[in-house]
């Protein structure tokens, strides 16, 4: 399942190359036809993550919400951004187009440098995949394309959501109200404090708690075990008893992880490394992670081997030596 930084990172995309154009709403597959026609035509302007979900608005008073679950994936092709530029926060992208082509350090966050806007296609889900640049323009819907967003310019086909939905301002402040803090959304101390607070009450085991997107937003199994083993806490404490300073430092350490997931398009979650190692875990998930899916494996630090159980019917790996 795509976790919180792809998704900050799909919106990206809709905000880079989608959000000021008019945009053609289709569905392909036919099982979004209603939906499709209440938004076809009209022009997108904003783009939003928060956590797992996306807010996509129009100027007709209409969002589209999309959860992409276990099997969800956005396909984009035509004259859209490619690696570094996806990464590139809403603040750094205006300030980019104010400058008038005036680059920064090496030129490489401006729209002309590297990763900016090409005719090609690119698979966005909880992996990245940059396919051939395409031939023509826009290429035929492959698969069983639920929604299909289309401008002069660029193209957008949804496959397989969990939740694929049009709701007004309303609805999205209604949904947006069920989920727990996101880093790149809440401020610090904001974000923290519904944390801590929320946690605190509760006696669920924070193994679980941290899956909860009500608790918080957007961490996934790969992030769950890796903040785990890096807060050097037992995933089977109850919220109300892990200390506020480590649920704080829990939280500040997940704000420093999805901020790196977003600018690496990876779950980087191993720090320390040497350049070359650094360039090995980007090569290799079996290189970049601490824990997760590393069973019977030896611990990277003590030696003892990662152990590996079931958790609200996921798997939770963990270290029995070092998480006590």
């Amino acid at each position: 399942m795509p976790e919180g930084h792809s998704v900050h990172r799909i919106a990206n995309q809709f905000e880079q190359s989608f959000v000021g154009h008019r945009v053609e709403v289709s569905s392909p597959q036919g099982r979004f036809a209603d939906g499709a026609t209440r938004l076809d035509g009209a022009t997108m302007v904003d783009a939003k993550a928060v956590g797992k979900q996306m807010f996509l608005e129009f100027d007709n008073g209409l969002w589209l919400h999309v959860h992409l679950g276990l099997y969800g994936a956005w396909d984009f092709a035509g004259d859209i951004a490619t690696g570094h530029s996806m990464a590139e926060s809403r603040t750094r992208r205006a300030a980019t187009r104010k400058a008038e082509n005036a680059p920064d350090d090496d030129g490489e966050d401006s729209m002309a440098s590297i990763g900016a806007p090409r005719r090609t296609r690119v698979r966005m889900a909880e992996q990245e995949k940059t396919e051939d640049d395409i031939e023509s323009f826009p290429p035929e819907p492959v698969g069983q394309v639920r929604v299909r967003l289309l401008t002069d310019t660029a193209v957008g086909d949804l496959r397989g959501p969990t939740k694929c939905e049009v709701l007004d301002a309303a609805g999205v402040d209604l949904a947006i109200s069920k989920l727990g803090p996101d880093p790149l959304v809440d401020s610090p101390k904001k974000g923290s404090d519904r944390f801590v607070t929320t946690v605190r009450k509760k006696r669920t085991p924070i193994g679980l708690l941290l899956m909860d997107q009500s608790v918080v937003s957007g961490i996934g199994n790969i992030y769950r075990a890796e903040l785990l083993f890096r807060a050097r806490l037992d995933p089977h404490t109850p919220g109300n008893q892990v200390p506020e300073e480590v649920l704080r430092a829990l939280y500040k350490d997940w704000t420093k992880l999805l901020k790196s997931g977003v600018e690496l398009g990876q779950m980087m979650t191993m720090d320390g490394l040497t350049k070359a190692q650094h360039a090995k875990a980007l090569r290799s998930r079996a290189d970049r992670h601490w824990v997760y899916h590393r069973e019977g494996l030896p611990c990277r630090v003590c030696g003892t081997n990662i152990v590996m159980e079931m958790a609200a019917g996921r798997k939770l790996y963990w270290c029995p030596t070092d998480q006590v």
